[in-house]
């Protein structure tokens, strides 16, 4: 019997651990899941004899490593900075590795050492990135194939709240890991715009998003995300003029992100103690406050709208105007603003939420250009099963299949950029209704 050992149960994981175990029978796996909250993985695996909840603090060696020795495959959902940790362990004991996590620069320093040892660590195994890898190569390498030249490669992704449940002003609700939202485009963008390479500041990230149509559900904000031109080489789209990727939101939820930018919320160095600290004595604290006025107008006077704005609804109904004590102890404003998240955007029991994606590729073939656009929407079913949950999970799943069952011959330091693996994985994933849409103007 094959072993897996999955290390985090949260958000991302539901939808991973159910295909787990439907295909533990016929592939004849045994799951361990190891997570710090025991009640946790036990809603997850229910009382399947194909699964074992192992209750750990992942830091401590000591009960990790065995985990690690004794399994044959490892897949890490933990938060991106403990996957090396994760990551050293398999090397020292010749374990597979997959996760859904970036390259970073930690793991690069590993790359000879997981190649001279034969092993495979499959990293952007997930939704984006991950599918977004896997269905742009297959119609880059298609259009290549038949002689076109690409000169313009976009793609959009967003994980966003189905319109039933598109219920409040940020018009946004959380289906992932609330600190990644926070931090979410902290490092700025970089891409190139016909021949030009643009980088935009954080500070201003929010404030160029524009909008793009998306068959049925109108238009939807973006903005560039992360530094593009990483990806150039490795899609082979070096010298093209246009090359970007981007994140996909409701219009509203931009122009909301960039006020809490502009006020200084999301910064995660500094430490403040919160537990005299107001709400609205937190939010006013990187600005110059009258005294004499309140909270909503010194904040709307700082942003140059009314105090009955859109932008002020949105402040208030986080809760984040009002006169509440904070109580967190030392924490970043990062921290604050993960906790008024977490409480005032999170997804009720019935809520849906829905993932876009979006590429669109010109090109140009025997003397005729050509756009093609290529679209996925991916409903959730409710607040556990969502469609984050199974866009992230499931191509880890198909891979560990695919890896177990010995279909893949692939050894290094990877992402899902090859034939071998994103043909089978899309194949599979259409199964699960998670498939595209291709239109060419």
């Amino acid at each position: 019997m094959k072993h897996v050992l999955l290390f985090g149960a949260g958000k991302s994981a539901t939808v991973l651990i159910d295909y787990l175990l439907a295909n533990a029978p016929r592939q004849k796996w045994h799951i361990t899941v190891a997570d710090n909250d025991l009640m946790l993985i036990k809603s997850k695996i229910g009382k399947s004899y194909y699964a074992t909840a192992a209750a750990i603090d992942v830091k401590d060696p000591s009960v990790r490593q065995p985990l690690v020795k004794e399994t044959d495959l490892v897949i890490s959902l933990l938060p991106p900075a403990l996957h090396i940790t994760v990551a050293r362990d398999c090397l020292q004991f010749g374990k597979n590795l997959l996760t859904a996590s970036y390259v970073d620069p930690e793991i690069r320093q590993l790359e000879k050492e997981i190649e001279a040892a034969g092993l495979l660590f499959m990293y952007e195994m997930g939704l984006d990135p991950g599918i977004d890898h896997m269905s742009a190569m297959k119609l880059i390498q298609s259009i290549e194939k038949k002689g076109g030249q690409i000169s313009c490669f976009r793609s959009y992704c967003g994980g966003l709240i189905s319109p039933e449940s598109n219920d409040n002003p940020w018009q946004y609700k959380i289906s992932w890991n609330a600190r990644n939202i926070v931090l979410a485009g902290s490092s700025g963008a970089i891409y190139r715009e016909k021949g030009k390479v643009k980088e935009v500041p954080y500070e201003h990230l929010f404030d160029q998003s524009k909008t793009i149509q998306v068959p049925g559900l109108g238009k939807l904000a973006w903005y560039p995300n992360r530094d593009s031109l990483n990806y150039t080489d490795i899609y082979n789209l070096s010298n093209i003029p246009t090359f970007m990727r981007a994140t996909l939101r409701y219009p509203d939820f931009c122009e909301g992100w960039n006020a809490i930018v502009k006020l200084g919320l999301t910064n995660d160095k500094e430490k403040q103690q919160t537990d005299k600290l107001t709400y609205a004595g937190w939010t006013t604290r990187h600005i110059s406050a009258d005294p004499n006025l309140s909270a909503e107008e010194n904040v709307a006077q700082f942003l140059g709208v009314s105090s009955k704005s859109k932008l002020i609804r949105q402040l208030k109904f986080l809760g984040i105007l009002n006169g509440d004590l904070i109580n967190l102890g030392e924490q970043t404003d990062a921290g604050v603003l993960q906790h008024v998240l977490e409480a005032r955007l999170r997804m009720e029991p019935s809520d849906k939420d829905m993932i876009v994606m979006l590429h669109e590729i010109e090109f140009e073939r025997r003397n005729m250009s050509t756009k093609l656009s290529s679209y996925m929407i991916v409903q959730g079913e409710d607040n556990l099963r969502t469609a984050m949950a199974k866009t992230v999970g499931l191509p880890l799943g198909i891979l560990a299949k695919l890896v177990l069952s010995g279909q893949v011959s692939l050894t290094g330091l990877q992402i899902p950029i090859m034939p071998e693996i994103y043909n089978p994985v899309l194949r599979e994933l259409e199964e699960f209704d998670i498939r595209f849409e291709e239109s060419f103007d």
